[in-house]
């Protein structure tokens, strides 16, 4: 599919075939690929949990709203970003040092110079860890919306849960932010998709900098 034509295909839908499952060998090449998504010094801050089962589901079903489509839909993706994932000695960090090891663009005893570099960068504060996070892991959840719609899927990305329920619904630990749900299917049977909605144009968003 043309990339303008996942642009205008992707909606953001309500009503999900409950009947029509998607396959684990394609929601594996979905995570996949949304994993070519970009990333601060590549450190890739997110994980993903699969909701398939029923019971998972209807657990969190009302700490999202009651929303049907949580149920209704065979999978709901539960995005988590790594607040941690830029200090020294996580997965994260040694893989990708390691791999700048090994294309001449460090040397093995500049790690603490990398460290300060990540550090500098997104873990002076709270704040900038937390932004790191939310903001690499938002790259990908979009890269999947996007990949999902080019395979003929359909999604619903959710930001109306109880976030600290959620968290403890599920033990997640505290150095996960939960940015977004994501349900994943196929559109119900009968349901019309309304038009894309409305977008401000390149004059309305763009800001004017003082001279």
């Amino acid at each position: 599919m043309d990339f303008a034509d996942i642009l205008t295909s992707r909606r953001s839908v309500n009503f999900f075939d409950p009947d029509r499952d998607v396959p684990e060998a394609l929601l594996n090449t979905l995570l996949t690929t949304a994993a070519r998504s970009p990333s601060g010094f590549n450190l890739q801050p997110w994980k993903v949990a699969v909701l398939r089962d029923q019971e998972q589901k209807a657990r969190l079903r009302p700490l999202a709203w009651d929303q049907p489509k949580v149920t209704e839909a065979p999978v709901v993706l539960m995005f988590l970003a790594d607040t941690e994932a830029w200090k020294e000695n996580t997965p994260a960090f040694d893989r990708q040092f390691d791999y700048m090891v090994s294309i001449g663009r460090f040397t093995a005893e500049q790690k603490p110079n990398f460290a300060q570099t990540t550090y500098g960068i997104y873990g002076q504060t709270p704040e900038q860890s937390l932004a790191f996070a939310v903001k690499n892991t938002a790259f990908y959840a979009m890269t999947f919306m996007y990949a999902a719609a080019d395979l003929g899927l359909r999604t619903h990305p959710m930001d109306g849960f109880d976030h600290e329920a959620v968290r403890s619904a599920f033990a997640i630990p505290k150095r996960y932010w939960i940015p977004l749900l994501l349900a994943v299917g196929y559109l119900k049977p009968g349901v019309t998709v309304t038009p894309p909605k409305w977008r401000f144009t390149p004059e309305e968003f763009l800001y004017p900098l003082p001279r």
